[in-house]
């Protein structure tokens, strides 16, 4: 049976997670943490979405984001497929990075927002 479409709309609040195939990291040092955020601002600009927060762990990630007129996935295509090109040619592998499609969540705008903009904040000391 086909996955279900994502629920999106141009200015819609997102919680996102994408995390590494069988949980393994997807950033082996700082140059890697700057190259994915590089893209996650290049991206932005291009398709209009906005950044509200964003934590990077060992083996995955989590954004707070409002989708621009581009839509969501085209945000998260040009984050994460090029990310994966750069990573596997910089550290010489090949194969799938992240595990399965990244998640979202639509959120509720100000008390979703709120909570998990404050729950980020403790998790990221």
């Amino acid at each position: 049976m086909p996955r279900g479409a994502r629920l999106d709309a141009p200015g819609a609040l997102h919680h996102v997670m994408v995390r590494g195939i069988e949980r393994k990291a997807i950033y082996l040092d700082d140059a890697d943490r700057v190259d994915f955020l590089d893209r996650i601002g290049k991206a932005s600009e291009k398709t209009g979405t906005v950044i509200y927060a964003w934590s990077l762990m060992t083996n995955h990630a989590h954004l707070l984001l409002r989708s621009g007129p581009a839509g969501l996935p085209a945000f998260m295509r040009k984050v994460l497929t090029g990310y994966s090109v750069s990573f596997n040619k910089r550290h010489q592998r090949s194969g799938h990075l992240f595990q399965n499609r990244y998640k979202s969540i639509l959120c509720e705008e100000e008390s979703y927002f709120d909570k998990l903009v404050r729950y980020r904040k403790r998790w990221c000391r």
